[in-house]
């Protein structure tokens, strides 16, 4: 059931219903003739998915239509999500990653006929996000578009561009914060630079994408939802905007600037050493090399992070990086993607990701959605039916049904430490503190080579209403204690076996490295199936995980762990196993 105040419901119809009458009012306009100038396409798009748009494989949001002869806008939709993905354009990027005379046609048939059947205001496409995020595109493969194409054909493409800006100049403001606002509001610097007449709007862009970039960007380069794949988003375009107004004569503002800066050091933080993003809080990987591109494009000199970059930890060392969700969950409105993932880590060795996060479930449907976000879906410890935060009843956001986190651990400690014996990094959070009266704490240390991950896992009850909390949980668990269980799931490419009779597990890479899992024999090893959530195929992906299996039965409990290499794993080694390829499965 959606609980949601009427007010709220109210707001969410009356925006729609204005979004919908300014695109009506803007497409009454003959505002736009040509370009003044083009911005250089700066958007990657994928030769892979391009090949399969021009077989007819529509793959968008985990949703795959096969229709090779079907108009793309008389396609079933799936979901509301493979729709508005349908209306953004980011398809385009990939057909013009292909660029031959078959995917130009299916690329300007598709935008022709979006504009004859959408483009005086219906769909679901007029929404300021995604008006900003199609402009981009049509603006970056104007020529791809445009080749060879009659002169009716021309004006009316210039037409719709100029009509669906000055409909963004109208409506940005209802876009949410955030990412949707970032991008309607670099789409309209993109139209107003680049279109005949429509210069006036770029100057009220840049000071409200000023505005933006203070109060949406924090002092460590990150933002309120804490998604590192959603902060590339942002810096990507941020980044995209600045070029396009050096580009035409024009300066961004300082606090545009400035946010930039900000958000460099805080994404270099969170790549792996394979150049992947962290998987926390509903992000991915990100797409293979658009995060080196980003940091390269934006100019800004690497320079290292000393303490949490958006809430993350980092420990490095040789040809290993570890990251660890180091705060609490984001708060409020902005947790509708939210995980409860507080203290879980990533362990990525060269190329090859090693201990991972599931992942998002999002685009699996609401209940691989809701088991992604659980805390037994992330690499740290849980209590047996419990998750350090709860997700509460659902709410109408932005129009949509939304569930918040809610009783997340109120409070998220950290201390690093870095010296010649290694990297260290100590995290605690109470979220079983109202449950169960105990306080999460994990030790990790890096040792200086980079070979070895050594972790110390504590359930405490540490004072003295802790203490009783706990003694009552226990004695309603029959004295028999509190289960909960250490897990790390491995990348699906992992091959992991027991060994040494149980007591350790052997993980192969794909390079050939192989690493050892042992513990102190406080607990029970398993290994278990479990799934890595990747946007983009079909369904899940069968992994496994290491599970250690305990009971608290007194105040402090504590488990010993260790992941290192082999010793006879080379320290560097030649990896030349090839990925797999873009898959459907």
């Amino acid at each position: 059931m959606v609980t949601a105040s009427h007010s709220g419901s109210w707001k969410t119809r009356r925006s729609g219903f204005l979004n919908k009458v300014h695109a009506r009012l803007a497409t009454r306009a003959e505002p736009a003739t040509g370009f003044t100038s083009q911005p250089e396409p700066r958007t990657i798009g994928s030769f892979a998915r391009g090949r399969q748009l021009c077989a007819g494989n529509i793959l968008l949001a985990g949703y795959l239509v096969e229709a090779p002869d079907t108009m793309v806008w008389d396609l079933p939709m799936p979901s509301e999500v493979f729709e508005e993905e349908l209306h953004g354009f980011t398809w385009l990027d990939d057909l013009a990653a292909v660029g031959d005379a078959p995917a130009r046609a299916r690329a300007q048939g598709w935008t022709q006929e979006w504009i004859a059947r959408h483009g005086r205001g219906r769909g679901v496409g007029w929404s300021p996000d995604l008006t900003g995020r199609r402009l981009i595109r049509w603006i970056n493969h104007a020529l791809f578009l445009l080749s060879g194409q009659e002169s009716d054909a021309s004006r009316e493409f210039f037409r719709s561009l100029g009509q669906q800006t000055i409909f963004l100049s109208r409506r940005w403001k209802s876009a949410a914060p955030g990412l949707p606002r970032f991008e309607a509001l670099t789409g309209l610097i993109y139209a107003g630079l680049a279109l005949e007449g429509m210069d006036k709007h770029v100057g009220p862009a840049i000071k409200a994408l000023a505005r933006e970039c203070a109060e949406q960007v924090d002092d460590q380069g990150g933002i309120p939802t804490r998604n590192p794949e959603e902060l590339l988003d942002v810096f990507t375009l941020l980044t995209w905007a600045a070029q396009a107004l050096a580009t035409a004569g024009r300066s961004p503002s300082q606090a545009h600037m400035e946010a930039i800066e900000r958000i460099a050091p805080t994404l270099r933080a969170l790549r792996h050493a394979d150049g992947g993003l962290a998987r926390f809080h509903g992000g991915g990987r990100g797409m293979e090399g658009r995060l080196d591109h980003a940091l390269a494009a934006s100019g800004v000199r690497a320079r290292t992070n000393t303490g949490l970059s958006m809430g993350y930890g980092r420990l490095s060392a040789g040809r290993t990086s570890v990251i660890v969700d180091a705060s609490g969950p984001p708060m409020a409105e902005v947790s509708y993607n939210a995980h409860a993932s507080t203290l879980a880590f990533e362990l990525t060795s060269g190329r090859r990701p090693l201990i991972v996060n599931c992942g998002s479930g999002a685009s699996f449907g609401p209940e691989w959605r809701r088991a992604g976000r659980a805390t037994q879906s992330h690499s740290t410890l849980a209590i047996e039916g419990y998750s350090s935060a709860r997700l509460g009843p659902k709410r109408l956001i932005a129009g949509h049904a939304r569930e918040l986190l809610v009783d997340t651990p109120s409070e998220v400690g950290m201390q690093k430490v870095d010296d010649e014996s290694g990297h260290a990094l100590t995290v605690w959070h109470n979220g079983y503190g109202r449950t169960h009266g105990l306080v999460h704490a994990r030790d990790l240390t890096l040792s200086p080579d980079g070979r070895s991950l050594g972790g110390e896992d504590t359930l405490g009850a540490f004072n003295r209403a802790q203490r009783e909390m706990f003694d009552r949980r226990f004695e309603g668990s029959r004295n028999e204690g509190i289960a909960y269980a250490l897990r790390f799931h491995l990348h699906p490419d992992v091959d992991a076996a027991l060994d040494m009779g149980g007591t350790a597990v052997s993980l192969a890479l794909k390079s050939g490295e192989i690493w050892v899992f042992r513990h102190d024999g406080h607990a029970e090893l398993l290994l278990e199936p479990s799934v890595y959530l990747e946007t983009g195929r079909l369904k899940p992906r069968a992994s496994q995980q290491i599970v250690l299996a305990a009971r608290a039965t007194k105040h402090a409990s504590q488990i010993n762990w260790t992941l290192a290499k082999a010793q006879d794993t080379p320290q560097g080694i030649r990896d030349l196993a090839m990925d797999d390829p873009l898959s459907l499965e």
